[in-house]
């Protein structure tokens, strides 16, 4: 999954639970931005690059979303 695709799972899991999902580019250095849902946020790399497990396991309980959910 590259980070474009979790943006838009991100903004389902969001809708779904009636809270706010913001991408921020300014939040990180180079190609870096910030994701936040609701009140948590977590960094994310390119958006165009793979994103592997280890990081998206640690992203997802960052946001406090089950894996399930997306």
């Amino acid at each position: 999954m590259n980070g474009n695709e979790l943006l838009k799972k991100l903004r389902k899991v969001a809708r779904q639970r009636g809270e706010h999902l913001e991408f921020i580019k300014k939040h990180g250095k180079g190609s870096h931005g910030t994701i936040c849902l609701g009140e948590r946020c977590t960094t994310m790399k390119d958006r165009k690059k793979e994103i592997g497990k280890g990081l998206l396991n640690a992203m997802l309980e960052q946001l406090g979303v089950d894996k399930d959910e997306l």
